[in-house]
């Protein structure tokens, strides 16, 4: 049965990824500001994460270790999130999701460098196909961009808060359950709540009707409830083939599902940036394996 869960759980995550990249920007376009989104997700996060303590028995790891992995997880997880938010509102769904698959490279660079973990033949291709891909995003032959250049920065840094986050989680993975890393995910959002309120201009007019907070609320639980499924998926099925399908089959259905929508294909070079980061995200996912020559031995 357990084969068969980490498959279901997996999907779900990637479907559900997938869609929330979308239209995540959605209730921004009808007047729903970006800091107040993010706010929604917060309360979001308390749903799956009720879920997640159930499982535990409501046993949560509350040592001084398990606490500041925790709350580093948490907040590079939060922040980014604000600043994805933020992102959208400036750049299209379709380029940044693709962008921010490759936050295993920083992963990778850090077990490199900080723990001296081995770098395969396959995360070097990752590597360099990553850096291939991302100047072709804000890339315009004819030297003015499309969106500006601002959403490529903030996407940059919601891929470098991502990857050091996935650094620290691989570091806690030998001493805590994913339901103690959920928790303290979850923790960490409802803190920033308030900075996102101070940051709210309440003074502009601001859509709080049902296609506001409301459709913001059930695309942020796509996200949420996709969090709580990957956990499982990890759980009850094997990293090097869940990762890589979450990693880069939900920015894919991102740019497919968006681009649809919009009715506007990119031109070659972003076109070209989205398979490479894919393909790139894809090859960064896959843990390495046993046997394989590592390429910093070469």
């Amino acid at each position: 049965m357990g084969n068969k869960l980490w498959l279901t759980y997996a999907l779900i995550t990637t479907f559900f990824w997938g869609v929330w990249g979308a239209f995540t920007g959605l209730p921004t376009e009808n007047g729903f500001p970006e800091t107040l989104i993010y706010s929604v997700w917060a309360v979001t996060m308390l749903i799956p994460a009720v879920v997640s303590m159930r499982q535990a028995n409501w046993r949560i790891q509350h040592d001084g270790k398990s606490l500041m992995y925790g709350m580093i997880i948490g907040l590079l997880g939060a922040g980014g999130q604000m600043v994805l938010f933020y992102a959208v509102t400036l750049g299209p769904a379709y380029l940044i999701f693709p962008i921010i698959s490759l936050s295993p490279v920083v992963t990778i660079l850090l077990s490199f460098f900080m723990l001296r973990e081995r770098v395969t033949r396959r995360g070097v291709l990752g590597v360099v196909l990553a850096l291939v891909a991302l100047p072709l995003f804000d890339y315009s032959p004819d030297g003015s961009g499309d969106y500006g250049f601002l959403w490529f920065v903030l996407a940059i840094l919601v891929l470098i808060a991502w990857g050091v986050q996935a650094f620290f989680m691989k570091l806690s993975q030998h001493t805590m359950s994913g339901e103690s890393v959920f928790f303290y995910m979850t923790l960490s959002g409802l803190l920033l709540i308030p900075v996102a309120l101070a940051m709210t201009d309440f003074e502009q007019e601001i859509n709080y009707g049902a296609d506001g907070p409301l459709l913001a609320a059930g695309i942020q639980l796509l996200n949420s409830f996709g969090a709580l499924s990957l956990v499982f998926a990890f759980r009850y099925g094997k990293a090097m083939v869940v990762s890589p399908l979450t990693n880069a089959g939900a920015p894919l259905i991102t740019s497919i599902i968006s681009m649809t929508v919009l009715g506007f294909l990119p031109g070659p070079y972003k076109i070209g940036g989205i398979v490479l980061a894919v393909l790139a995200a894809l090859l960064l996912s896959i843990e390495p394996e046993d046997g394989v020559e590592a390429a910093s031995e070469q």
